[in-house]
């Protein structure tokens, strides 16, 4: 049997760095909703418990790929000795702070859930996700989320699902040093809901990336003096930078104008994952 599934990629609406615990974790605060870019994912189950991965995306090796992570995890979890072969097509960009690897993971989880007929829960899956990688709860959920934690604390939220232009400007960010950065402020005061919908809020992770990566400082500005109606904001740890439109054709439009070196994307902001909306 094989099916195809989405992994959506994620926009952070504000990152906000409050703390850090013992083990090295920070703790953070930020808004989490989902666009209608997608990495499509395929699955055939295996009678034996070997998994392996398909894909073109030769940045990470299989074995460290956290959809490999995610089945592999999800074995030693249920028992099961079912495998599976996974192909795994990417479209989000890699290292642009959108999720992509995170993603890719909880649609792993939820996809093998059912087709080795595993029978657990939402819950279940997310607390498995959360040892592969801290956003992959958000995933499972499917829901927008305000979160707080290491990003795994979540209460749904309902902020305006506006036309996004999505810019690449082609470079890819490593979330890692951008956490051991020295200059990367620790200590931002905890904000709410009523903060963040008021405009009070900030990703903290802009000023140091543009310094270390100045094509995401030129994608930034150029969005910000060619658009006035939403101010451009960066989004998570990447490289990848947004801005919000009334309609696809107004972001459709800035896209065209594009610089070269850029790339584009127009997507719809979605409140509900399109994970649970489209398999088969």
């Amino acid at each position: 049997m094989t099916t195809r599934w989405l992994a959506p990629a994620k926009i952070n609406l504000f990152l906000h760095v409050t703390g850090r615990r013992s083990d090295g974790y920070h703790t953070l605060q930020t808004v989490y909703q989902f666009v209608n870019l997608c990495d499509v994912l395929q699955f055939a189950v295996r009678e034996d418990s070997e998994v392996h991965l398909k894909s073109d995306f030769k940045e990470v090796p299989p074995e460290s790929n956290l959809v490999v992570r995610a089945a592999r995890a999800l074995q030693a979890h249920s028992g099961t000795r079912a495998g599976t072969d996974i192909t795994l097509e990417k479209v989000i960009p890699t290292g642009g702070g959108l999720g992509g690897g995170s993603s890719d993971a909880a649609t792993t989880l939820v996809a093998l859930n059912e087709f080795w007929r595993l029978g657990l829960s939402i819950k279940e899956l997310a607390e498995i996700g959360v040892t592969v990688s801290a956003d992959v709860p958000v995933f499972v959920y499917g829901q927008a989320s305000w979160a707080e934690g290491i990003g795994d604390k979540l209460t749904p939220v309902a902020p305006l699902e506006p036309w996004y232009l999505i810019v690449n400007p082609m470079v890819q960010v490593s979330t890692a040093a951008l956490f051991a950065a020295p200059e990367l402020t620790r200590n931002t005061s905890p904000v709410t809901i009523r903060d963040f919908m008021d405009g009070r809020s900030t990703n903290v992770f802009e000023k140091v990336v543009v310094a270390r990566h100045p094509e995401v400082g030129v994608a930034l500005d150029w969005l910000r003096n060619n658009y006035r109606g939403f101010r451009a904001k960066m989004s998570g740890t990447g490289s990848c930078v947004f801005t919000a439109f009334d309609s696809q054709e107004e972001a459709q439009k800035l896209c065209d104008l594009l610089p070269k070196g850029m790339k584009g994307f127009v997507v719809k902001g979605r409140n509900a994952s399109p994970l649970y909306d489209f398999s088969g």
